[in-house]
């Protein structure tokens, strides 16, 4: 165990695209549990699309992050010192633990304990907050029924491949709309998805045309832009548009324009509605239970993209933006 902790800080508001420049390398010293704290070592840092808007502190719903701060980001690990009652060394944890080594806690922080047999892949992915995100998303927002056609953007990242997953345990027919022909074989051959269109290759509008006549009643979107204009063109009476990510806005500069096609809302009779996950924090508990048992029977399963080495968190979250992951992306520090 290291005596420093090396971390990731802030160190500029982005401009488009995220850079490596807009982050600092910094080492600091090992923190020491005090009383009633504890310290937790990081295995895997979570890379999520919510960490641009953070970044600009355009995040309202978390507080804010200031130049020079530790760059926020989920994560997960084991406790390797505690003066709580309710933490134990070699307790396996979750939660925001910054880019960094160490982190020091007193247990006001919400932090969510798994099994010692878990996986970080699923503590960070299907059992983590992306998992959770498609689970209230669908469930909850999406209210899918048996039959509906459920179409998903983005359908290969980290949420959209547990939310197609869900849809098609529902009894749902799922359309996932992707960037590669690598990840749409991956959709239908792998996750069960009925249809995947690659979106780079493939004429969108023209292939649900094809694979949803009667239109689509859940449009679980990931990216935004022309895909949600699509899909709201397309949208069947009653339907249920999830507003869950942007990724296509968060790194374009310049005005935004909206979508052309919202009014399908009133001619549908439909509804649009975005969410934050955080908000059902108090029934993750009961939510992992439901989803471990999926896992368990096979029906549910956990793609992720692991990159090894702390020095390679910038070019990760870089990496995330340019959709080269498939399922939960992730860094193994060390």
């Amino acid at each position: 165990m290291s005596n420093m902790n090396r971390q990731f800080l802030l160190a500029a508001r982005p401009q488009g695209m995220v850079k490596e420049s807009d982050f600092d390398y910094a080492e600091a010293p090992k923190p020491v549990a005090g009383d009633g704290e504890f310290v937790v070592q990081t295995s895997h840092i979570s890379l999520d699309p919510s960490m641009r808007g953070q970044m600009e502190n355009r995040a309202d719903y978390v507080a804010p992050l200031e130049i020079g701060d530790v760059m926020r980001a989920g994560g997960v690990g084991k406790v390797v010192e505690s003066n709580h009652p309710d933490f134990a060394v070699g307790d396996m944890v979750g939660g925001t633990f910054g880019m960094q080594d160490y982190a020091v806690f007193n247990g006001s922080t919400p932090l969510r304990r798994y099994p010692p047999n878990t996986s970080a892949e699923q503590a960070l992915g299907v059992l983590g907050g992306t998992g959770m995100t498609a689970y209230f998303g669908l469930l909850d927002i999406g209210e899918p029924k048996p039959g509906d056609v459920v179409v998903i953007s983005g359908a290969a990242g980290a949420t959209g491949s547990i939310a197609g997953q869900i849809a098609r345990i529902k009894g749902c027919t799922v359309i996932g709309i992707a960037g590669s022909d690598a990840k749409c074989e991956w959709l239908t051959t792998e996750l069960g998805f009925n249809f995947a269109i690659n979106y780079k290759t493939q004429n969108v509008a023209d292939a649900l045309d094809k694979l949803c006549p009667d239109g689509i009643n859940i449009y679980f979107d990931n990216v935004g832009g022309e895909l949600l204009d699509t899909a709201l063109e397309r949208i069947a009476t009653n339907a249920r548009v999830v507003i869950c990510g942007g990724i296509s806005r968060y790194n374009a500069t310049g005005d935004l324009a909206g979508p052309k096609n919202y009014f399908n809302l009133v001619f549908r009779r439909a509804r649009m509605e975005g969410f934050i996950v955080l908000d059902y924090a108090d029934q993750f508990p009961a939510a992992a239970e439901v989803m471990q048992g999926w896992i368990n029977a096979g029906e549910l399963q956990q793609g992720a993209t692991v990159l090894n080495g702390f020095n390679q968190l910038p070019k990760a979250l870089i990496a995330l933006f340019e959709g080269v992951n498939t399922g939960k992306l992730m860094v193994k520090t060390n």
